[in-house]
């Protein structure tokens, strides 16, 4: 059964609050319209017509509106658009869809052939992409703070990945449970940018957002599962409040429980399972995980323990005890126990 869908942003409200408090126009825009997306559920159809059994993407195109899906633009197999933003979001649903069918075997975010449908440009100086639950939404940024939202492919995997795990795990968007659902879409967004630059996990950046902020933004990315915390230590957006350990994790009503922000800690956990395990991280690692989401056996509360010992699981059903023994360890280098 589908979990309900929600409406999941790639920049956490937190940062466009501090924003807006300092009077950053685009970023209280963004938030207000933040804000209407989550209470009003601003897309929670999803399509009804039968499965087309391969790749289908629509790119609609907004018009700088808030009007869903927009005007298409680009559909699967058109050509090319004179719009770099359309070619972006279209080749970025593209190397999603390649990573799920080509490594894991799945078809589509839904295991079933669901359309990828995406609207560019929209809003105006919109500072946020996100999944409605059926779409990705993409906004332009406001040239100061953030640029365009389709400029990060692992963005784009991000969101999308939050509908793979709307449609398995299900994971409550709160607390732990929460961080889970989006340290998961942070590991298969990287997962997505390295497959399609054929990275190996030493290679890789670990960079959630690499080239979103603006110039003159003292930062590298939104996020840093490599090292988490030392993502932003900006003027404007503060310093990247993520921890990498449990002795630093966040207790906040702010941000759902503080989905955001201790997130780093198992994101932090996947980074040392896949340099540990070397070569490409969406062999191993990558496949431990994806194992562990749809076939893990997961409540939809599951906290970052039931999570560790379902990864640990999955890597000796999938590999064997050495490959367990290492997500053991990475595990308890962050400061969760699996025993």
């Amino acid at each position: 059964m589908t979990a309900a869908p929600r409406h999941c942003t790639i920049v956490p409200p937190f940062v466009l609050d501090r924003l807006a408090e300092q009077g950053h126009e685009a970023a209280r825009r963004s938030l207000a319209l933040d804000t209407l997306h989550r209470e009003s559920r601003l897309a929670t159809l999803l399509p009804t017509a039968a499965p087309a059994h391969e790749l289908s993407r629509t790119i609609g195109d907004a018009r700088h509106t808030r009007r869903l899906p927009g005007r298409t633009v680009r559909a699967e197999g058109g050509p090319a658009s004179t719009d770099v933003t359309v070619n972006r979001a279209y080749d970025g649903l593209g190397a999603t869809f390649a990573l799920f069918e080509e490594v894991y075997g799945r078809h589509s975010i839904d295991g079933a052939w669901l359309p990828l449908d995406a609207t560019v440009h929209y809003g105006r100086d919109y500072d946020n992409a996100f999944w409605d639950g059926s779409r990705m939404v993409f906004g332009d940024g406001d040239g100061v703070i953030f640029v365009d939202f389709t400029s990060c492919l692992d963005v784009i995997g991000h969101e999308l990945a939050h509908g793979v795990t709307q449609y398995t795990a299900g994971l409550d968007y709160q607390g732990q449970s929460g961080a889970l659902n989006e340290s998961l879409s942070d590991v298969f967004g990287s997962l997505v940018k390295q497959y399609a630059l054929g990275q190996s996990a030493e290679q890789a950046d670990w960079l959630i957002g690499a080239g979103l902020l603006a110039p003159g933004v003292h930062g590298v990315a939104l996020r840093s599962m490599k090292d988490p915390g030392t993502a932003y230590d900006d003027e404007r957006l503060g310093k990247d409040p993520q921890p990498a350990h449990m002795d630093d994790y966040v207790d906040t009503v702010q941000d759902n429980g503080g989905v955001h922000i201790n997130s780093g800690i198992p994101n932090h956990a996947f980074y040392l399972v896949a340099t540990a395990l070397r070569g490409p991280a969406w062999e191993c690692a990558g496949q431990v995980w994806y194992d562990t989401v749809t076939t893990g056996g997961l409540a939809h509360d599951a906290d970052f323990t039931a999570f560790a010992r379902a990864t640990v699981a999955a890597a000796r059903r999938r590999f064997d005890e050495t490959a367990a023994n290492t997500v053991t360890a990475a595990w308890s280098e962050v400061g969760i126990s699996t025993g």
